[in-house]
């Protein structure tokens, strides 16, 4: 004999409250779920969906201003090591700017290790141990002309937006594909120690931000894995090297303010200029931040800034 309606609900009840405690607590969802689509189909204008490329999930944010008679910008934001699509979304906090530009944002994911944890296979320094046959320089390759297939992208206006270990990957796909990447943009990654690990077939608009005590992958340059890896300011002097800009960069006379947690401007900007086919190389210094800044509004304004901008 089924159970009365009223006992069978309080029974639902109790197992739904008995699994949330157990587990971690979820984010709260959005009123409603996510799309998943094949790679050929579209997400709507204002939608959010999941991409499936190559077997593997990219979350893709429409903008609601989206038309694609008018060519968008594209923003493709990569997390760090041991992180996922959603914690680095709700660390930057750049999806709610790029879609107010009219930018599609796009979060694939790294490839999750036997410990669980995601990774780039980005450069000899970093990271994870388990990168061994995984090619994410190609993987993002396919993301972003999976992309660019599917919706109205604008070529020049194509941002790829590292931290940590996207980071360093970032600027790996910026050197690998730049027929394909106009702008890299690295929070606390590096460049190859070798420069001549990086040979992009044309120049690329490059941004390096990062917190000077960062004791994580240090400002100063360090090792990891037993691979070297160059200071903050050696990877964008690396690249105004690669993009063929003035050798002497001019540091800006105020400050930015980046970090909220820190009390007032704290962030020195320092441009390379005179560079190929009008790209520009920055270095944002941002004093007494970690590996993690706080990171406001005003870091959303300037990193959309230089994504929409273009090459």
């Amino acid at each position: 004999m089924p159970a009365p309606r009223p006992i069978l609900a309080t029974i639902v009840a109790l197992v739904v409250l008995l699994l949330t405690a157990c587990g971690p607590t979820a984010p709260p969802q959005a009123a409603e779920p996510p799309l998943v689509l094949a790679a050929a189909e579209a997400v709507p204008a204002g939608a959010t969906g999941v991409v499936d490329v190559g077997g593997r999930p990219v979350q893709l944010h429409v903008p609601p201003a989206y038309d694609a008679d008018h060519p968008a910008p594209l923003l493709v934001v990569l997390h760090g090591f041991g992180s996922d699509a959603a914690r680095v979304d709700a660390l930057l906090g750049l999806r709610d700017e790029a879609l107010s530009r009219g930018a599609l944002y796009a979060l694939p994911q790294g490839t999750e290790g036997p410990d669980g944890r995601r990774f780039w296979n980005a450069s000899d320094a970093c990271c994870g141990a388990d990168r061994a046959g995984v090619d994410d320089s190609a993987y993002l390759a396919q993301v972003i002309r999976t992309l660019t297939t599917t919706y109205a992208v604008d070529p020049e206006r194509v941002a790829v937006f590292g931290y940590s270990n996207g980071g360093f990957m970032a600027y790996r796909a910026a050197c690998d594909h730049a027929d394909l990447v106009s702008v890299a943009v690295s929070l606390a990654g590096a460049m190859p120690a070798d420069d001549g690990a990086c040979r992009p077939s044309r120049p690329v608009t490059v941004v390096q931000a990062h917190g000077t005590d960062d004791a994580v992958i240090r400002a100063g340059g360090g090792l990891r894995d037993g691979h070297a890896y160059p200071a903050a300011a050696e990877s964008a002097a690396a690249w105004a090297r690669v993009d063929g800009c003035a050798a002497t960069p001019v540091t800006a006379p105020g400050r930015r303010d980046l970090d909220v947690a820190l009390p007032g401007a704290e962030t020195t900007v320092t441009t390379w200029s005179g560079c190929s086919a009008g790209t520009s190389v920055e270095l944002w210094s941002i004093a007494g931040a970690g590996h993690a800044p706080a990171l406001g509004g005003t870091f959303a304004t300037a990193v959309l800034d230089v994504a929409t901008r273009g090459r």
